[in-house]
């Protein structure tokens, strides 16, 4: 999970004052002690971490906190608030052009994840209905240009580029008066970025913006890069008036320094996460959310949306009514752990339910993509027969089964009674047996 070390540090610390009855100000000065310790080692800025405890400190110290009926929780609440507006508060949403179309420039150092970036932002927009045009203004790294131009092909997006003999000035220029013409509402400019920043990167992107007027400055950053980050925002932000950031690899080993000091040092919003390397791992930035995980509250809402927009809803309601009826097949388990996976990392989705981290077995749960490609492999080697009668199994169908998956025997009887069990689960939670208590049962396949 993004923030892991953060959010195991501060949970750990707000369980002991959960346990209080009744809180002292030394309770909540020890309790602010390990907050800004927490937060330090996760690499925030100095400065806004000094800010960010004298803040809740001056709040959980007030009558209203220490003399309420649950002032652990109370101290949590103010937590989460300053969290969430550390982080800016309220999602940050992208400009729209009141005449299209809408001019976004990307901009970066080298490395961050710019043009993949790009690729992802233009998906994102076309998944609402929306008609972007990537534009290739980066003419000096090698392969640049055929990077967005294999990324607009997997999206089936369209590129506007004119070779690296152009200046970029000018194929933004044309970029923009093509899209007039060809109804995109949406001009995604993929700047040049360099190792560090210098003052011919900077007169360059200087220029791209002055001539085209984007209606939004997007800077890349590479969470992993800490505090750097940080500094680099600091940098862009003073030569071209950002309105945004970008953080990427947000979900790979960050300690989340640059996600939580970015917008207090720079005042621009975080407006996007990258969170994986697929093409649809790019997320709205919403600070309340990210508070809510990283304190383990999880993120309901992000969890619903990603079910809605992966899940087939005909589906879910088929799928429904074959589980009353003790009907489900493994075509039916096929389909389902299908639509779970494009959901995205499974160990993600846990992290954004809510007490998933104080459950055991959950906690820094990795999912075993191949175990899920051999349950896939046995399931897809059975017949249509077997899929929907798994009884008729029997040895020697299960050796053929093994065989043909590149399993072992073991791997197909373990399914085959994991199977088993979950339907007659179901039909305890749907039967006759409803009310006569819970059974214990563990999640099968995982």
């Amino acid at each position: 999970m993004v923030f892991q070390g953060l959010a195991d540090r501060l949970q750990q610390t707000f369980s002991k004052l959960k346990r209080k009855g009744k809180l002292t100000e030394a309770d909540v000065k020890e309790a602010m002690r390990e907050v800004r310790l927490a937060l330090l080692e996760a690499d925030v800025n100095f400065k806004i971490v000094k800010q960010f405890i004298d803040k809740v400190k001056e709040r959980a110290v007030g009558q209203e906190v220490l003399n309420s009926l649950t002032p652990g929780q109370q101290v949590i609440k103010l937590v989460n608030e300053e969290l969430t507006e550390l982080m800016g508060g309220t999602q940050s949403k992208l400009a729209i052009s009141s005449s299209p179309p809408t001019i976004i420039m990307m901009v970066g150092l080298q490395g961050a994840g710019k043009t993949t970036t790009s690729g992802k932002l233009a998906n994102h927009l076309k998944k609402q209905n929306r008609r972007p045009l990537l534009v290739a203004c980066d003419i000096y790294r090698p392969a640049a240009i055929k990077q967005l131009q294999v990324l607009g092909e997997q999206l089936d997006i369209p590129v506007f580029n004119m070779g690296d003999k152009n200046s970029p000035v000018n194929i933004a220029k044309a970029a923009v008066e093509h899209a007039k013409h060809h109804g995109n509402d949406y001009v995604i400019i993929d700047t040049a970025g360099r190792l560090h920043i210098d003052e011919k990167l900077m007169d360059e992107l200087v220029a791209v913006r002055d001539n085209v007027s984007p209606d939004e400055i997007l800077l890349v950053v590479d969470a992993m890069t800490g505090q750097d980050a940080v500094n680099v925002a600091e940098s862009f932000n003073e030569q071209l008036s950002l309105s945004g950031v970008v953080l990427t690899k947000l979900d790979g080993d960050t300690r989340g320094g640059a996600a939580l000091s970015v917008k207090s040092v720079t005042g621009c919003p975080i407006k996007f996460a990258g969170m994986g390397e697929k093409l649809d791992a790019l997320e709205p930035f919403h600070p309340d959310r990210m508070a809510s995980r990283i304190l383990g509250m999880g993120d309901v809402l992000s969890l619903i949306e990603k079910a809605q927009t992966n899940i087939d809803e005909e589906k879910a309601k088929e799928l429904e009514k074959k589980m009353r009826n003790a009907d489900f097949t493994f075509d039916d388990f096929l389909d389902q752990m299908e639509q779970v996976r494009n959901m995205g990392p499974l160990d993600q989705v846990l992290g954004m339910m809510p007490g998933a981290n104080k459950i055991k077995g959950l906690k820094n749960m990795q999912v075993d993509e191949k175990q899920l490609t051999h349950v896939e492999a046995i399931i897809k080697s059975m017949t249509k027969e077997e899929k929907q009668k798994p009884e008729i199994i029997n040895a020697s169908r299960r050796k053929r089964i093994a065989a043909g998956s590149g399993t072992q025997v073991q791997e197909v009887n373990r399914l085959l009674k994991q199977f088993s069990d979950m339907k007659k689960m179901m039909k305890q939670f749907t039967g006759s047996q409803k009310g006569k208590g819970k059974k214990k049962f563990k999640l099968p396949f995982f």
